[in-house]
């Protein structure tokens, strides 16, 4: 494996990840490095940095984000945007990833991608639901500034630092995780 393919391999989860936290976002990121030249997509998703997918997704990013700032709106979008997430995980995966052979392309595109995604997505939806819960509402700006700012960070990190992005990654996973674990109910033996 070359260093282009392990750092294409990185970008991908690093969107990914970030795709959990906004699907926009990381899209939008991805078509504008396209665009200036910065990253180089397989050819087949070369449309991405076309003018016409930077300004749909810049404006979807807008809308995207500025709708989980209405508590009411962010628990309705989080339903439609857990299956968007995995499939939006998958493409910026399979849109990124270079020098491999289609069938481990498409394998870590679901997996790694999809997965990611969806994880990340859900855990958020979840929180957002608690928060809802808790708060009436009243904390879910803070939880989407939180997530907008978290996937703009890791979105940058994938396309200037894919290594530190895949870092980060492990990091975000590894909270959610021991999130999950201790919220989860204890086995009585």
């Amino acid at each position: 494996m070359t260093t282009e393919t392990i750092l294409s391999i990185f970008l991908g989860v690093g969107l990914a990840a970030s795709v959990g936290f906004r699907v926009f976002l990381p899209l939008f990121a991805l078509s504008l490095a396209s665009y200036f030249g910065v990253w180089d997509l397989n050819d087949n998703w070369e449309w991405i940095g076309s003018l016409a997918a930077v300004l749909t997704l810049g404006i979807a990013t807008g809308v995207e984000i500025f709708a989980y700032f209405i508590p009411w709106l962010d628990n309705l979008l989080d339903s439609i945007a857990v299956p968007l997430a995995a499939i939006a995980g998958t493409a910026v995966m399979v849109s990124t990833v270079a020098n491999l052979d289609p069938v481990v392309t498409w394998s870590l595109a679901i997996i790694a991608g999809g997965g990611t995604a969806t994880a990340i997505k859900g855990a958020g939806a979840t929180g957002r639901l608690a928060s809802t819960a808790t708060t009436g509402g009243l904390a879910n700006p803070v939880v989407a500034t939180v997530e907008t700012g978290t996937a703009a960070m890791v979105t940058v990190a994938s396309i200037f630092a894919p290594i530190l992005a895949a870092v980060l990654v492990i990091i975000i996973l590894t909270i959610i995780f021991r999130i999950y674990r201790s919220l989860r109910p204890k086995q009585k033996t």
